[in-house]
């Protein structure tokens, strides 16, 4: 197998992990020729945003698509009848410093298949990032998939060459775990994650102690700087989004996770039940990815508007509302709450306004040192007003008094007349 066909398949293989979002041209190319100006391969080349809002292009591969686990979610799961191929270190190595000097990436993420015994699979990564750092001089970023099972010993030589490492904890329930993928468990997932935050707090303790050290004497290495993420697919098991929100944010208190990401559940052989028919899947007509929208905006709300797990849904809500976001449900739900006066409330209850996000809640702090805001100020801010009209009042007035609020929430769906589903960029 040439190098052009592993990085078409070992690409293509990787795109279900949602640690990163793809983003490739989606055209047939069989429409406008296969080559010519303007031409791109999309292969292996993913986008993927910074918590500042830039984007960075990846080299989204696996090191090998082959696999021990039979994962009934999985593409990859072992008895997927699909072709196999596995890199060398080198050609991944060659691979990433010859994109990265073209300028197609600005890093690599790199996970794999189970194909042996996890901590030899974790060699492999781990080989591939110690190479690019020491014989390459690459300096860029690294994110590594730790492999379930692989011992803290390997994790800790992860977090030595990568800037971040993580692993996915698949489904919200170990009962769901045990039947959609029994050779993988819960706890050792979960231990992993375990091992990482204790290492990461071993390494900066010591990077403390050795801060002032004389010149010439080396600091503590840093640790995986950029911390560790999770995945979590959505839909492919019975649990409601109340379990999945709860669980998420066990794991930012306990392991203080960067991230969870969520993945909405596509069926291995693209349609329901998929090409194997495997009873344990559910029968869907598609990846629900609605619900998945909902849920990173309620992961939002967890991580930085300051909302408890409880607040998000009460215990007579299992799920999310697919018509709006959970920030305004929250709000139509607790209108004794409102109006907030903009001049002059806190950055807390700023925080609870539909329509008001955290950038904006600092400029109408920092504004209010030395004027008062109107109306018109606040959507110079950024404030969504379509949204917030019905939650504020500006020197006691109103834009419109939240009065009804069925009629508020029919206003403020996210369903339009046709039905179709619109797109959300504030909440």
């Amino acid at each position: 197998m040439d190098l052009e066909e592993k990085i078409s398949l070992l690409a293509a293989a990787a795109k279900y992990d949602a640690s990163c979002a793809s983003s490739g041209s989606g055209a047939d190319s069989g429409s406008r020729g296969k080559c010519g100006f303007g031409a791109s391969v999309p292969a292996g080349v993913c986008h993927s945003w910074t918590e500042d809002g830039r984007c960075v292009s990846l080299l989204k591969v696996l090191f090998s698509n082959s696999c021990r686990f039979d994962c009934a979610y999985c593409v990859n799961r072992a008895s997927a009848d699909l072709k196999r191929g596995s890199f060398t270190v080198q050609e991944l190595v060659e691979l990433t410093c010859e994109f990265y000097r073209r300028n197609y990436i600005e890093g690599l993420f790199l996970s794999s298949g189970i194909f042996a015994d996890p901590d030899i699979v974790m060699e492999k990564l781990i080989e591939t990032a110690k190479t690019l750092r020491r014989e390459s001089g690459y300096g860029g970023y690294i994110h590594l998939k730790i492999i379930p099972g692989a011992g803290e010993k390997s994790i800790r030589e992860a977090g030595v060459w990568a800037d971040r490492l993580s692993v996915n904890i698949e489904l919200p329930t170990d009962k769901s775990l045990q039947t959609l993928a029994p050779q993988k468990s819960g706890q050792v997932i979960l231990g992993a994650m375990g091992d990482f935050s204790g290492l990461s707090a071993a390494f900066e303790e010591d990077r403390r102690k050795t801060r002032f050290l004389p010149q010439g004497k080396s600091a503590a290495p840093v640790f995986a700087p950029a911390g560790q993420s999770t995945q979590l697919i959505v839909g492919a098991s019975a649990e409601d989004d109340r379990q999945i929100i709860n669980l998420s944010s066990a794991l930012y208190r306990k392991f203080s996770l960067r991230r969870v990401y969520y993945s909405a559940f596509i069926h291995p052989g693209g349609s329901a039940r998929g090409s194997a028919g495997d009873l344990r899947l559910p029968d869907i007509p598609g990846p629900p990815l609605v619900r998945e929208h909902r849920l990173y905006q309620a992961d939002w709300l967890l991580r930085f508007y300051h909302f408890a797990a409880d607040e998000i849904l009460e215990n007579n809500e299992p799920f999310l509302d697919s018509h709006i976001d959970p920030k305004t449900a929250w709000a139509l739900r607790h209108l004794d709450f409102f109006p907030v006066e903009i001049n002059r409330a806190d950055y807390e209850t700023l925080l609870r306004v539909p329509g008001i996000g955290a950038k904006t809640a600092r400029r109408v702090l920092e504004t209010r040192r030395s004027r008062s805001l109107s109306f018109d100020g606040l959507r110079r801010m950024g404030a969504v007003l379509k949204r917030a009209r019905y939650f504020i009042t500006c020197g006691g007035s109103f834009i419109e008094r939240p009065d009804d609020p069925r009629r508020i929430r029919r206003i403020l769906s996210d369903i339009d007349g046709a039905g179709m589903q619109l797109p959300l960029f504030e909440f």
